[in-house]
């Protein structure tokens, strides 16, 4: 069998992974695996998801929390000022207090994710040793 190399391309074409090499799924990725699974237009899937981003990106700017069940949820955490170094010269530098964006996993999503395939049965857990 012949290997095919990497190749940059301009157009939207699926480029072939290394072996062992990590898989990203982009926004346009997304994108047209909804179109495809909905059945939609591209254009009406990315209406569909730059909608629920911006949703998600509002509500957190007010300080809600998102909280879509079977998913995880998003909020937001306040960082305390502290001070840091410049990495290049070593001087100190005052960062001040921010808020940023946190998503913690729902049990659910991390049960599929370390079962590895969907709809597979969830790993029983270690039995416990008795001491």
């Amino acid at each position: 069998m012949k290997r095919r190399k990497l190749l940059l391309t301009t157009k939207r074409e699926p480029v072939p992974h290394r072996q062992g090499a990590k898989r990203r799924m982009t926004k346009a990725d997304l994108i047209e695996e909804v179109s495809r699974l909905a059945e939609l237009t591209r254009k009406d899937s990315e209406v569909i998801v730059e909608t629920i981003f911006d949703s998600i990106v509002r509500s957190l700017r007010v300080g809600d929390k998102i909280e879509i069940r079977g998913f995880g949820s998003f909020r937001t955490r306040q960082r305390k000022p502290r001070v840091g170094r410049n990495p290049k010269t070593g001087d100190r530098v005052e960062v001040p207090a921010k808020k940023i964006p946190f998503f913690k996993p729902s049990k659910e999503l991390k049960d599929l994710v370390n079962t590895g395939a969907a709809g597979a049965p969830p790993a029983s857990p270690a039995p416990s040793v008795a001491q």
